[in-house]
């Protein structure tokens, strides 16, 4: 009476057909090609102009690290010349520029007196901390917990110098110097502070000389520094705002390197 519709025995299952999808999909058939195209063209340029925008960021304010380190004997010598003794310095202060991918770059240190290096003032920040525990160590007040007070009071003085710069430059609507120069050119600080130390090491009293002599070289060294290499990517320039900065600048060295000098246990003063 009824027709049984289930499989019969020894009979082979029929095989399901399956239903097409009337909406398609965008991912294969006709159009696939160029819906695949389009997405990877638009993800390519959202994160090809992202990563170049970052890369140009990085560049800009931080460049690249090894530059500084590029240095011989050679541009030591004169480095220290040139930071010891500003006056003598008969030659220019621009950095030499060459064109590098279609872009515009500086020369590393080995090839351009002029250009920052970290190599100097890295040697120069330890050599101050090492005499200044010397230091420490000929009047019996020497202990680790003060060289560590003598490291931070370094560092806190480097910090400072770099923020004097910075923003001197912000001031002057240029803040697009790399970080690095600018670390960089405060940390030449330390050699004419070294010299003043060992000074006081040798001769006490030779530190009351050393020391003032110190302070004006690096304000010079500073302000022809500042003014031929950095205020040149100034956006604008106020001649009388410009000069009152520059004098600002080497004036607060003398507090800087007095406060620096001034080997003790207690780093505040």
């Amino acid at each position: 009476m009824y027709n049984n519709m289930g499989p019969q025995p020894g009979m082979p299952m029929p095989q399901a057909v399956p239903q097409p999808n009337p909406f398609g999909n965008p991912f294969s058939g006709p159009g696939s090609g160029l819906i695949r195209s389009g997405l990877g063209a638009y993800g390519e340029k959202i994160f090809g102009s992202s990563s170049e925008y970052v890369q140009s960021n990085i560049t800009r304010y931080f460049s690249d690290p090894q530059y500084y380190f590029q240095v011989n004997d050679q541009y030591v010598r004169n480095k220290l010349k040139i930071v010891l003794l500003p006056f003598l310095h008969r030659g220019h202060w621009t950095r030499i520029s060459e064109p590098v991918g279609g872009r515009l770059s500086y020369k590393p240190p080995i090839y351009d007196i002029n250009a920052p290096d970290l190599y100097i003032p890295l040697m120069a920040f330890g050599t101050y901390v090492v005499l200044a525990g010397l230091s420490l160590g000929l009047y019996g007040k020497f202990s680790p917990e003060a060289l560590n007070w003598l490291f931070v009071k370094g560092m806190v003085g480097w910090f400072l110098q770099v923020m004097l710069l910075k923003i001197t430059l912000l001031s002057l609507g240029s803040g697009e110097a790399p970080l690095l120069d600018i670390v960089a050119y405060a940390g030449y600080t330390f050699t004419g502070l070294c010299l003043a130390v060992l000074g006081k090491i040798i001769w006490g009293y030779s530190y009351y000389v050393l020391l003032p002599w110190t302070c004006l070289c690096s304000g010079v060294f500073l302000v022809k520094t500042m003014k031929r290499v950095l205020f040149a990517e100034a956006r604008s320039y106020d001649s009388s705002r410009h000069h009152y900065l520059l004098i600002f600048v080497a004036l607060a060295q003398f507090p800087l390197l007095i406060w620096l000098g001034n080997i003790s246990v207690n780093w505040l003063f």
